[in-house]
Parts: structure tokens; sequence; C-alpha cells
């Protein structure tokens, strides 16, 4: 299967993050009571950071991300992480480090509005491989991740399309790899992302594209990862926020849309940059993306 043409691809927040406990009985999801809050510095007014009250809110503020790099920098981003973030958040208010004033700080709403609009970036067609060929790890990178997706694939040319009329320019489903180098992604290139992410085969798709017609309901299907065999991601389409539709009409305001096009629609929690301690794909691992009714794409590491 050849999709030579172009890929955009929308990262962040196309998932709702909610994450299943397995312990019904407990109020909250880390058992620990914590006054979580949003905020930025004075002076920093467009970065937003997490952070944890002391006391019952008159002290001062622990800064989760100076605590620990690795963690998110907003709430809905950091309750994505399930007990993993909660717990780092306990032992950072514990620590009693990275506090801040109350006077060097503004307090924000402690959860923001969900984003109006998808985050587009692209992948070169250079990035597209095969559903059973080899990822490439880059020298130039030492961090590089996987991300389970669903993809869907346009099949006429459309600009500008109504959302009702979305799903008539989609020919089909597939199953991505959104493979990705954080550290070009997330601290190099001026924080843009499109060298992190269209390496040469960082963008393995297949095994097949499923035509709408046979998919039941693209918004109802288990998604998961496997590296190694162990399952890193499990979730389900009906978690995105943007579905098919609102991301083909938000597309096509800005690019004529012709067929071959691929869109890449987000990955669930589990990607391995969010994990305490981080954990990047090396040589010889084994990553497997499946998709209910779409199937597998199973990629070696080299």
């Amino acid at each position: 299967m050849r999709l030579p043409l172009r890929s955009f691809s929308i990262f962040r927040s196309l998932f709702s993050h909610r994450k299943q406990t397995s312990h019904p009985q407990r109020r909250g999801l880390s058992g620990v009571g914590m006054r979580l809050v949003q905020f930025h510095r004075h002076g920093e007014e467009g970065s937003i950071r997490v952070g944890v009250e002391q006391g019952d809110g008159g002290l001062g503020v622990v800064d989760l991300k100076a605590f620990d790099p690795s963690m998110p920098s907003t709430m809905r981003e950091l309750l994505g992480l399930g007990d993993e973030g909660l717990q780092c958040a306990q032992r950072a208010l514990s620590s009693g480090q990275c506090v801040l004033q109350r006077s060097d700080i503004r307090l924000l709403s402690p959860v923001l509005a969900p984003e109006k609009e998808p985050i587009i970036f692209s992948k070169f067609p250079s990035a597209i491989t095969g559903p059973y060929d080899d990822i490439i790890l880059p020298p130039e990178s030492q961090e590089v991740d996987w991300e389970v997706e669903l993809a869907f694939v346009i099949g006429r040319r459309g600009k500008h399309i109504k959302e009702e009329d979305a799903l008539s320019y989609v020919a089909g489903f597939t199953v991505a790899n959104d493979v990705s180098a954080r550290d070009w992604q997330m601290k190099r290139n001026g924080k843009q992302w499109l060298l992190g992410k269209t390496f040469d085969s960082f963008c393995p798709l297949g095994p097949a594209l499923v035509t709408t017609d046979a998919v039941k309901d693209p918004h109802s299907l288990g998604v998961r990862c496997l590296v190694n065999g162990d399952t890193v991601q499990s979730s389900n389409t009906d978690q995105m926020i943007f579905r098919t539709e609102a991301l083909v009409a938000w597309v096509s305001k800005f690019v004529t849309l012709t067929p071959g096009d691929v869109f890449l629609t987000g990955t669930p929690p589990g990607v391995g940059v969010f994990r305490k301690p981080p954990i990047f794909l090396k040589k010889g691992d084994v990553v497997e993306c499946q998709i209910d009714q779409l199937g597998s794409v199973i990629n070696k590491v080299v």
C-alpha cells in the first residue's frame, strides 16, 4: 500500500485522558489529599505550570515541572497520567523543594477550557513506511517514542469542506504509529514539532486501507500499543475530542485536500516520554500498534 502524498498529524489533546482505576472504593485517584493548581509566574504570562499548594492554600506552591522536568505543564496532561502523575505531585509536595512564593505567581483556573482547535503539524512523505518494515533509530536522537493512532486517508479533492459532508471525502481508515523524537519535538528546533516527527521511517502505516463502509463506527474502536509484548497504551477512539469530520473540516479551511492525503488523529496516554522514569525505544525493540477492525502494524526498531 502506498500513501505517497502528504500526511497531516494532530497530536495533543485529541483523546480525553480518562484512566480507569481498579480501586473503586477509593475516593480519589491517588488516595492522598492535595490542592493542585495551575499558575504562571509574573512576567511569564504565556507559560502555564502545574503546582501543589502547601498547607491549606496560604503558603507557597510547589512547581511540579521544576521538581521533575518530565512532568507535563497543564492540569489536563497531569491528570492524563493517572495515579503516576498524582504520585509524583505527592512526592514533590513531601520534598519541600521547588517552592514558589504566592507573591511571585498568579493562580489560573485549575482546569482551562478544552482546546477549541486541533494542533496541526506535518510529516514528510519519506516518513511513511510499511506495516512490517523497520523503524530506523536516527543517530541525531536519543529519545524516540511510540504513539498508536487512528489514521484516515482522503479519497477525493476538496476545500472548505462542511463537517456534515466530511466523511464523504474519506476513503478509509488504517493504523499508524506516529513515531516521535521527543528531544527534537520538545527541546530543539525552537520546540517546533516538525523535525521530531518526520525522520525517515517515523510513520508506519497499514496493514490495509479499510474503506469507510467496512468500519461500523470509527469512533468506537479499541486502540492499543505494545512494546516487546507489554501493553503501553490502551484506549478507545470514543475518547477523541476532535472527530474525523471535525478534522477534515478544519484542515480544509487552509489546505486543499487531495486523494491520498493521510491524517493521524492523536494518541492516548501511555507514551514513553511521560513515564516515570521516561522510556524510549532502543535497537531490538518490537512495537505493535493495534486498532480493532483495522489490524496491526508491527515494526522492529533497528
